[in-house]
């Protein structure tokens, strides 16, 4: 195979992927920052799968407004806003909706995970780097809101590994970290059983004992997780403090949202230079015979059976976020390495 081979970008959906978009009136969109780009997935007007691709240096965290009219992401030292300059069902170049970049806030590196924004329209996002949740600012790079109380200071050593953050009721109201560790990248010695889910709250410990957790999310009334270093998509029974394992996805899972009663995952098959010695995720890949994969996932809440996918070959190997696009059909995005930019111009 020849390394222009290799790099080539492959997407391969399952029979029914696209008819379920459309049935859900949805579109998606998914980061990698292995390859530094923001993907829009969607289906083009003869039914076939519509891939839209932009560039961002390690972009990562994502959020959209129930509207799906202003779209946040995290990139290397940035966070950024786009807004939905085309009226939804108005085509431009063929495509319903047009997200175009308006704002960003340069936060430095702070290796953001995940992005929320509050009801009260406050941005808020895992800042991973120095264990914290933090806002943006006008004047500096972040303003640190909360800090898990195992953490005695706020340095820029990511301590826990604080990735995931949930919105309840508006609120930020649960976080994930991959340890309670309180030194320089201690979080890294408690991979396979040190993981946590706390409330923000009270500061109380919701579930503890998991593997690399990630991307908590609360829907229909559930505390949705992905336990990411076992491979399992699941939710926290609160009463009893467990986790409850309900679809075995074969691949490192960082990623979620929701539309309806499905849910949308990411996968992210191993780094190159490592593997996933040491997790219970390499184990049950090797009992169940499987090779790990880079792909989205449709999970039927109801069943728990993976009803829809769309595998990722070729130059991405890995994800991080995955968002739902209400009411967008075949979404595009402006970047910085074209002349669009300075050609698409609305007038408020």
């Amino acid at each position: 195979m020849t390394e222009k081979q290799e790099k080539k970008l492959e997407i391969n959906t399952t029979r029914h992927f696209t008819s379920w978009l459309a049935e859900q009136r949805i579109s998606l969109a998914f980061t990698t920052y292995q390859t530094g780009k923001l993907f829009l997935l969607g289906i083009n007007p003869d039914g076939r799968l519509s891939v839209f691709e932009r560039s961002f240096e390690r972009c990562m965290g994502l959020y959209a407004t129930p509207d799906a009219r202003t779209l946040y992401m995290s990139s290397i030292y940035q966070l950024w806003r786009f807004e939905m300059t085309s009226n939804q069902g108005q085509a431009y170049a063929g495509y319903d909706a047009l997200y175009l970049p308006r704002m960003s806030y340069v936060t430095g590196d702070l290796d953001i995970h995940d992005i929320v924004l509050t009801g009260d329209n406050n941005l808020v996002f895992a800042n991973t780097l120095f264990s914290c949740l933090a806002t943006v600012s006008e004047k500096h790079n972040f303003i640190p809101l909360w800090t898990p109380p195992y953490i005695t200071k706020l340095a820029a050593e990511d301590r826990c590994h604080l990735n995931g953050l949930a919105l309840r009721d508006g609120k930020p109201r649960y976080v994930t970290s991959v340890s309670r560790s309180d030194i320089n990248a201690g979080w890294r010695e408690h991979r396979a059983d040190g993981g946590i889910v706390m409330d923000i709250d009270s500061g109380e410990v919701v579930v503890d004992g998991l593997s690399m957790p990630h991307s908590p999310r609360w829907h229909n009334n559930k505390l949705w997780l992905l336990n990411s270093g076992t491979g399992y998509f699941g939710y926290v029974d609160m009463e009893n403090g467990v986790f409850e394992p309900v679809t075995f996805c074969p691949g490192y899972l960082r990623g979620m949202c929701f539309a309806g009663d499905y849910a949308v995952v990411g996968l992210s098959q191993p780094r190159e230079n490592k593997t996933f010695t040491g997790l219970a995720l390499q184990d049950a890949l090797e009992e169940k015979k499987a090779q790990p994969r880079c792909a989205i996932q449709v999970i039927n809440l109801n069943t728990g059976d993976v009803m829809h996918s769309a595998n990722i070959e070729g130059i991405v190997s890995e994800l991080y976020d995955v968002v739902v696009l209400p009411g967008v059909a075949r979404p595009m995005a402006i970047g910085f390495k074209s002349d669009e930019i300075k050609h698409v111009i609305s007038v408020g």
